[in-house]
């Protein structure tokens, strides 16, 4: 008698609990890490205490008058300036990377991808400390390169800290523009074609809009971390750009938590309402795959 070699085919529900049973470690840290941290900075917000000490802690609403001082005020709008000048420059420049990809004859194309996002795979303090030093005088290109010094550099300027927001989250523009791109269908090219639609006219009309979900999605996950991010202004800025992530981590390091706390809150509901949009723009999440 021969033997029938038929596959073993797994319940649905089997593979649910089995996928939750390997989801659990991860879930726990996330209580841990996140969770926990985050009722604590909400319970912090309203009361008045030194420090972390529970010893003569009273209820307060006075921790929310940071949210009306000139500094907080000036902070935030450099933190809004700042990463809606750095999201319109990675639009543009991450969906020419990713549309030329796209449109390439490439074999390796994932590849590219690849290399194009490794470097943000590394260190972010390791990365912006490199660009400080490239953006001082008499920096390392001009030692390897033998070129003359131009100027005093541009550390500690706007464009200094734009600069190096553009160079640290650019791929995180590049990769959702791309994938975005790769799920249209093809035969969609060469209905538009048939039409009489001008290359011009089938981007504008069928792969733009096509790819607009990968264009929300990398905007915000450009937008978020130029609005609450400390380290760049920090190096590039030379302490000389305050933004809102300045702040928050100035009100931790000189221990009041609780006026940290409310910025860090504001921030968190900031985040939480980009999460919706993109569950409402990307429900499955294709575009970050």
């Amino acid at each position: 008698m021969q033997k029938t070699n038929q596959k073993r085919v797994i319940p649905a529900h089997q593979v649910s609990h089995r996928l939750e049973r390997m989801a659990k470690p991860y879930l726990y840290w996330l209580y841990l890490l996140a969770v926990v941290p985050m009722i604590v900075m909400f319970f912090l917000m309203f009361v008045d205490t030194e420090g972390i000490k529970f010893d003569g802690m009273a209820f307060s609403i006075s921790n929310f008058a940071i949210l009306t001082e000139e500094s907080t005020l000036i902070a935030f709008w450099n933190s809004i300036r700042f990463a809606v000048l750095t999201t319109v420059i990675c639009i543009f420049f991450g969906y020419l990377v990713a549309y030329s990809l796209y449109q390439s004859k490439l074999k390796n194309k994932y590849m590219v991808l690849l290399l194009l996002i490794l470097p943000s795979w590394t260190n972010i303090l390791l990365r912006i400390n490199a660009l400080a030093s490239i953006f001082k005088p008499n920096n390392i290109l001009q030692d390897i390169f033998n070129l003359p010094a131009v100027g005093e550099g541009i550390i500690g300027t706007d464009w200094a800290v734009l600069l190096g927001m553009v160079f640290t989250y650019l791929p995180f523009m590049i990769m959702p523009i791309y994938t975005s791109l790769e799920k249209i269908d093809p035969l969609l090219h060469e209905a538009s074609l048939d039409l009489g639609m001008t290359d011009f006219k089938k981007f504008w009309y069928v792969t733009f809009p096509l790819s607009s979900k990968g264009i929300v999605s990398g905007s915000i996950m450009v937008l978020l971390p130029c609005m609450s991010g400390f380290a760049i202004p920090q190096i590039l800025g030379n302490g000389n750009v305050l933004l809102i992530g300045n702040i928050i981590e100035q009100s931790f390091k000189s221990m009041s938590y609780n006026r940290g706390s409310v910025l860090a809150i504001v921030i968190l509901i900031i985040i939480l309402g980009a999460i919706l949009i993109i569950n409402k723009t990307d429900k499955e999440g294709s575009t970050l795959l």
